[in-house]
């Protein structure tokens, strides 16, 4: 047994993160930072019908007001990223929540089409924002052997947000319409009251706080392992979104369920992801990010046939459950293994460059998967790609560097100091 799997092993009572000062509220306001903005973001995605009648657009027109957000993220990641570097996490994550909750709130009141565009735009560089700086915080402040169980807690914020969007439609659209939808997401600037009482800025940061310059040096020294990880968040997009976004409108078209069953099927698939992240972020701790990553994304590409196959509804349920238990389970692993090949001094604008370039880079995929599905049908053209999708993020975890339980305030290594990504 190595020292990394010994220090995992010896982790673990449950109070192990309380016992650093301010991890547990660091903790819980990167969670409920993304938490809360994947909430946000995913209110449009039940709405846009109801948007494109009132604007007069069709659905295609909406859609694209989401494409604005995911092309603007990695310029948040990059803005709220550098600030985060410079002056600390705390006050930039403030800045980051308060700025998309208003525009989130601004897209309620929107009076055109083309404002509503304008907004959306706007809303991704909030959202890109608060990633990359809530996993550089919550990983510098929870112990070494708790960092694996904590990124996969982290990480499932993102299906927590969509369970609470998916709530909030349920409950509020019939009654009230969608512009009240957005007006609830204004709740997260909330959250910034927690921040300044609550929580302590990194000590990570604060002892390798870069001087003027040092940011864009650092990049530079470890472009390699930047241009490394673009790869790797790019292949996990693919998988993230090859078996996620067009699964509901497979299950609609080809398998003719209403719009209940797929937004019941929905939400056990997405307690599957929770479940998942969880899970293979807490094994990682044992088996090594890698070891956790490759696990996942070859297991989930052995159930691909009971994920799109099956005649029998309960099968195929089981297997969506199963299939978002896997491909979550390596995401889960992700915001501790970015942390940890990250550089000390530009691990804010590192992580969340890194993770956002991938997703949109990734953002075709229901597309390419639409276009196959007309052409063999939606089964085999999901089963083709996430199949790939899969091989290949398996092939890109596999070709990279762990640092697993890494000292994260360590300074001085780059590329050059480092053969292997």
């Amino acid at each position: 047994m190595d020292a990394n799997t010994q220090a995992a092993a010896a982790a673990a009572s449950p109070q192990a993160i309380k016992k650093l000062p301010g991890a547990g509220p660091a903790l819980a306001a990167s969670f409920l930072g993304w938490t809360l903005d994947a909430f946000d973001f995913f209110i449009l995605v039940f709405v846009l019908p109801a948007v494109g009648r009132e604007f007069h657009r069709s659905v295609a027109d909406i859609a694209f007001t989401i494409t604005a957000t995911l092309a603007m993220r990695p310029v948040g990641a990059l803005i709220f990223g550098w600030m985060a570097d410079r002056y600390g996490r705390r006050l930039p994550l403030m800045i980051d929540i308060i700025f998309y909750s208003v525009v989130e709130v601004l897209s309620g009141l929107a009076p055109t089409y083309w404002s509503f565009l304008l907004l959306r735009a706007l809303y991704g560089i909030g959202m890109g924002g608060e990633w990359g700086i809530g996993t550089a915080l919550a990983m510098e402040a929870v112990p070494v052997n708790r960092r694996g169980m904590v990124s996969g807690f982290l990480q499932e914020g993102y299906a927590v947000g969509y369970l609470l969007a998916a709530g909030a439609y349920f409950f509020i659209f019939p009654h009230l319409g969608w512009r009240p939808m957005f007006f609830l997401g204004g709740a997260p600037a909330l959250l910034v009251l927690y921040i300044r009482t609550r929580v302590p800025e990194s000590e990570t940061w604060r002892r390798t706080r870069p001087a003027p310059g040092a940011i864009l040096r650092t990049i530079r020294a470890n472009s390699r392992r930047f241009a490394y990880l673009v790869v790797l968040l790019t292949a996990m997009g693919l998988i993230s979104h090859g078996t996620q976004d067009l699964y509901p409108t497979f299950l609609e078209h080809s398998r003719g369920l209403g719009a209940r069953t797929v937004a019941g099927i929905a939400v056990i698939y997405n307690f599957g992801a929770i479940c998942g992240g969880l899970v293979f972020g807490h094994w990682s701790d044992f088996l090594g990010r890698r070891r956790a990553v490759m696990a996942a994304t070859l297991i989930a590409a052995l159930i691909v046939p009971l994920w799109v196959y099956p005649q029998s509804l309960t099968v195929l349920i089981v297997g969506a459950f199963l299939m978002q238990f896997m491909v979550q389970g390596a995401w889960g692993v992700m915001p501790a293994h970015l942390a940890e090949l990250s550089p000390p001094e530009a691990r804010g604008l590192f992580t969340g460059l890194t993770y956002h370039l991938g997703v949109l880079f990734a953002a075709n995929t229901a597309w390419v998967e639409a276009l196959m599905g007309e052409r063999i049908g939606y089964a085999n053209g999901l089963a083709i790609v996430a199949g790939s999708s899969l091989l290949l993020a398996a092939i890109a975890i596999a070709l990279g560097q762990e640092r697993r339980g890494a000292e994260l305030d360590r300074e001085g290594w780059s590329d050059q100091r480092h053969s292997k990504l």
